[in-house]
């Protein structure tokens, strides 16, 4: 024989099932939405290296400085890319605070259409909040037909702020960091 539960103790059960169920569900949601939220905060402060993207309006009303550095460009490619992808120059001495473009190129060499997406940094890491990203080929997929060549520009400044900070007021060298990923056609978003 079984003996009944008390109406109390049903509600009681029924709410911590309830509980439970809803932690977990939250802790799903707060899963898939990690990486999204990370990456928000990584482009809002820099974090991780992560440089700033600015609009060509904030980027007009920079003060110049007299200051120089020196910005060291990088390319790489994943395994699963047969592009070839390189800067046109390696560095560039650049006074603070002005606007400069650097140009990398990219070259399908397959004899079929392939589309990749760049991922960046900045180190060291915490010049990333002082590195600011005016127009870049990484806001979107690029797709190059068999054997095209194409080259792609890079608008950016060092703010000026970034000798006012005592983690970064005596940074010689700047490296920008890109990595190009194939992009599965079949897997929308990447």
């Amino acid at each position: 024989m079984s003996a009944a539960i008390s109406p109390e103790i049903q509600r009681r059960n029924n709410r911590s099932a309830f509980m439970g169920f809803a932690l977990v569900a939250g802790m799903v949601a707060l899963g898939f939405a990690a990486v999204p939220l990370y990456n928000l905060f990584c482009r809002v402060t820099g974090f991780g290296g992560t440089p700033q993207i600015v609009d060509q309006a904030k980027a007009s009303t920079v003060a110049i400085g007299t200051q120089t550095i020196t910005v060291r460009f990088d390319a790489n490619t994943d395994s699963a890319l047969p592009w070839e992808f390189a800067p046109e120059q390696v560095s560039d001495h650049m006074t603070i605070g002005t606007r400069d473009m650097a140009i990398y190129t990219a070259e399908n060499l397959t004899n079929q259409p392939i589309t990749g997406r760049a991922g960046y940094n900045v180190t060291p890491v915490q010049a990333g909040k002082y590195f600011n990203k005016i127009q870049c080929f990484c806001f979107t997929e690029q797709t190059l037909q068999p054997g095209e060549k194409v080259r792609m520009p890079v608008l950016y400044y060092v703010d000026p702020a970034i000798l006012e900070d005592e983690d970064t007021k005596n940074i010689e060298e700047i490296t920008l960091s890109y990595t190009f990923y194939r992009v599965d056609p079949d897997n929308v978003g990447g």
